[in-house]
């Protein structure tokens, strides 16, 4: 099957993994799709369908593996460690690079919490050849010990994309630009996007408060273009 949960170990624990392959044969470049707050749900796992859809081989860990089934959804993202997610991204990197076929270059993309994580793993992981972030709160603020996302910027060696809303409180305008500043002072490749009469999770269809179609086509749209000049 093309699209299908796997599991791989991370820290003597088994992760589940959405996985997207395309059916032609390989090699084929890769994506990792991290999740939002409400895990690999029916967003992410279109995500993960449109993108191998467009020939990448695509995985979406499920960050939340650590904690019990009964824990609070809204507690769910707070309970997140900054080098947890490193882990389980890298892991997710290995389980790509183990497949049958090669996959690479590899690229990240991730929406709400998942865009931080996307961020972060530019920062931390130099196998990315390029990142698309879209609206990543807190990227200020780190999880558990050691530095923020954005205070590990200096350590970006890919080109990122940024996808914000006009109407956002986190990221607001003002933390877009403030990330904006510190990556061009870094001379970091970067492009950011804010579109107008749109908020946080625009691109989230399960939400009809939230979601603005024109924003969501249009980012995906440069998405896609993103990926195709600097993974394919």
């Amino acid at each position: 099957m093309p699209v299908r949960w796997e599991t791989t170990t991370v820290d003597g624990r088994t992760m589940r993994i959405y996985v997207g392959v395309p059916e032609r044969p390989g090699p084929h470049p890769g994506i990792v799709v991290a999740q939002h707050a409400g895990g690999v749900d029916a967003q992410i796992q279109d995500a993960v369908h449109r993108l191998h859809r467009e020939g990448y081989v695509v995985a979406a860990p499920e960050l939340f593996h650590r904690q019990p089934a009964d824990v609070d959804p809204s507690k769910r993202t707070s309970l997140l460690r900054d080098s947890e997610i490193i882990a389980d991204i890298n892991a997710t990197v290995a389980h790509l690079k183990a497949m049958r076929m090669t996959v690479a270059p590899i690229g990240i993309t991730g929406f709400c919490m998942g865009g931080r994580v996307a961020y972060l793993m530019a920062c931390v992981n130099p196998e990315f050849r390029a990142a698309a972030v879209y609206y990543g709160g807190n990227i200020f603020r780190a999880l558990g010990d050691g530095p923020s996302p954005y205070e590990r910027s200096a350590g970006i060696q890919c080109p990122m994309i940024g996808f914000f809303g006009a109407e956002d409180g986190n990221p607001s305008p003002e933390d877009v630009r403030k990330i904006d500043a510190e990556l061009t002072r870094l001379k970091k490749w970067h492009e950011f996007h804010t579109y107008n009469d749109a908020g946080h999770a625009f691109q989230n269809f399960i939400s009809a408060e939230r979601y603005r179609e024109r924003a969501a086509r249009a980012s995906w749209t440069e998405m896609l273009a993103f990926f195709t000049e600097y993974l394919k």
